[in-house]
């Protein structure tokens, strides 16, 4: 690149290592990886459309970029990123993001899977793509990545994304799936702290929780310590009361978890939630484990902030990426795009000045590269 300004970014990439022979090199790694990632976030989603967007702003990336060949065609685009490694590329990713967030004390860190319903090869017996994403909640950006080849295999994929993360001080929420007590106990040996969904996958824990709040309602909470917070909001239209009750004390959890097998765990909470709530709506039951004490009005903000995670990434990126309907494929190319995705989500997501959604923040950057020049600089 002829300068820094404004692709700072890839300073964070320019460690990744060229899978290509020397002799086929036509064109720059770094150049190909900048055009891509403007391309996606002023609206491409594949690589005919990169390489297109690519040769109608030659002029402005030559401002940037070395090009010696030109721009690339769709060919090298998707050969580049079939050959990429992506636990590199991935890596490379999360010490950019790493080097732009700052995790408060408490922040709610989302860890959830993602299947690329289009990425499928059936021919070939190859299944479609699942992302596991670690998702910060208050900061509103992908943290990090890792893949798994079915939603099924999330229990293994999740370890690894947590070793790959600096979580201290975090609070770490999972859906049931993730309710393993390694699990658990990773996120404590790494200074993090975990609110864990509990249901039929962890049979006897799940089934003493129950009963435990079951004999609380029983006797009237007789002798036993507990919070409750009662919250009701309305939103699009409709009412929304949450109840949310929390137990502590140790002699309780002990019930719980009688061999005491799940790290640190501090408390145990039932949470309740009921859209319209004036009328006699069912009632959706979920119950959760947690590492510390938390008072319960934190605890369900928290559980209801792990769902961010679908609205805030999961929804974005299928709405204003069209990423479940992305045919992309071949060799690591689906997971290296879907990276690219993150990032671009990522920035636009952090530029605050246009007040409008992320579809249209993609077409307003390709429509004004004083915009895009700012998306690129956060």
């Amino acid at each position: 690149m002829l300068g820094n300004e404004p692709f700072s970014i890839m300073d964070h990439f320019e460690r990744l290592d060229d899978p290509r022979i020397e002799r086929a090199k036509r064109h720059q790694l770094l150049d190909i990886i900048v055009i891509t990632l403007c391309a996606v976030i002023c609206g491409a989603d594949n690589w005919v459309e990169i390489a297109e967007f690519g040769k109608a702003r030659e002029d402005w990336f030559r401002r940037f970029l070395r090009l010696p060949n030109g721009i690339p065609s769709h060919d090298t685009f998707g050969r580049v990123f079939a050959m990429l490694d992506p636990e590199q590329f991935s890596a490379c990713f999360m010490d950019w993001a790493r080097s732009v967030s700052e995790l408060a004390e408490g922040e709610v860190v989302a860890i959830d899977g993602k299947t690329l319903r289009g990425c499928h090869d059936r021919a070939n017996g190859r299944g479609a793509l699942h992302m596991v994403s670690a998702w910060a909640t208050e900061n509103r950006m992908v943290l990090g990545q890792t893949r798994t080849e079915a939603h099924s295999n999330e229990i293994t994929a999740i370890p690894e994304l947590l070793r790959m993360l600096e979580l201290k001080g975090c609070l770490v929420t999972i859906d049931a799936m993730g309710c393993q007590k390694e699990i658990a106990r990773q996120v404590v040996q790494g200074d993090a702290d975990y609110l864990l969904a509990v249901k039929a996958n962890q049979g006897e824990l799940h089934e003493n929780i129950k009963d435990l709040f079951a004999c609380g309602e029983r006797s009237g909470w007789d002798g036993m310590a507990y919070s409750h917070h009662d919250q009701v909001s309305k939103d699009h239209g409709r009412l929304e009361r949450r109840e949310c009750w929390v137990i502590t004390d140790p002699e309780e959890l002990a019930y719980v978890d009688p061999q005491r097998q799940w790290a640190n765990l501090g408390a145990v909470a039932r949470v309740s939630y009921r859209r319209d709530a004036a009328t006699d709506a069912p009632t959706d039951t979920r119950y959760y484990i947690c590492s510390y004490p938390a008072d319960v009005a934190t605890l369900l903000a928290a559980a209801r902030s792990h769902w961010n995670i679908e609205n805030g990434l999961h929804w974005v990126l299928d709405v204003a990426f069209d990423e479940d309907h992305s045919r992309v494929r071949t060799g690591h190319a689906d997971q290296n795009l879907a990276v690219i995705r993150h990032l671009a989500l990522n920035l636009l997501k952090q530029e605050r000045s246009a007040k409008v959604g992320i579809k249209a923040k993609r077409k307003k950057a390709g429509w004004d590269f004083d915009y895009l020049i700012k998306v690129l600089s956060q």
